[in-house]
């Protein structure tokens, strides 16, 4: 399927309002609209993340890694900007508890190399453990905005699962290219005035 995009400006929300992929009309406020904003957000800051990587064979499952996940972050913002009802999942892309699994799995890979968790870490040592820092956080806020929007709008469980998962692998990931950056990581100091 190919989508050409001839023009970018629609004026639509120039009175503060959007259309979902229904073309129902919405307020830029609605918190539906804040879900997937948030997620489109959080899929840029994943793009950012990947060009702080170097791509050599050290980094480059992590690479491909990114690369699914924006693809999946994608699918959400899509899924996200048309009501339950309305979603056929038999069509569009969704992401799955497969892909939950496979979150999982790369943590459990990574995991493995790390040394026990002992402390706090605080972002910072590399440009790249910092930028998932800030990944995570971010994912953080999607999950929120996904939670809100869906007390008053249905939501797919695997939609909130999956979020809440991904911010847990940006953890681990920062960790892990400390690890393979050769960085030590920065532990929160507790108890520690000046």
């Amino acid at each position: 399927m190919s989508i050409r995009l001839s023009k970018i400006y629609t004026k639509v929300g120039d009175k503060g309002s959007t259309l979902l992929a229904t073309g129902e009309k919405l307020l830029k406020s609605n918190v539906r609209i804040e879900a997937y904003g948030t997620v489109d957000e959080l899929n840029a800051v994943v793009g950012l993340l990947r060009d702080t990587i170097e791509p050599d064979k050290r980094m480059g499952e992590i690479i491909n890694s990114l690369i699914k996940i924006q693809n999946e972050l994608f699918d959400i913002g899509g899924e996200l900007s048309v009501p339950l009802d309305v979603l056929n999942i038999n069509v569009q892309q969704v992401v799955a508890m497969g892909d939950v699994e496979r979150l999982e799995r790369e943590m459990d890979e990574f995991n493995e190399s790390l040394p026990p968790l002992e402390n706090f870490i605080l972002p910072g040592g590399h440009i790249a453990n910092s930028t998932c820092h800030l990944a995570r956080t971010v994912c953080r806020r999607a999950e929120r905005a996904v939670v809100r929007m869906s007390e008053q709008d249905a939501v797919r469980d695997e939609v909130r699962i999956y979020l809440n998962r991904l911010s847990d692998w940006f953890f681990v990931l920062s960790r892990e290219l400390s690890r393979r950056l050769g960085v030590p990581e920065a532990l929160w100091a507790q108890n520690k005035k000046k």
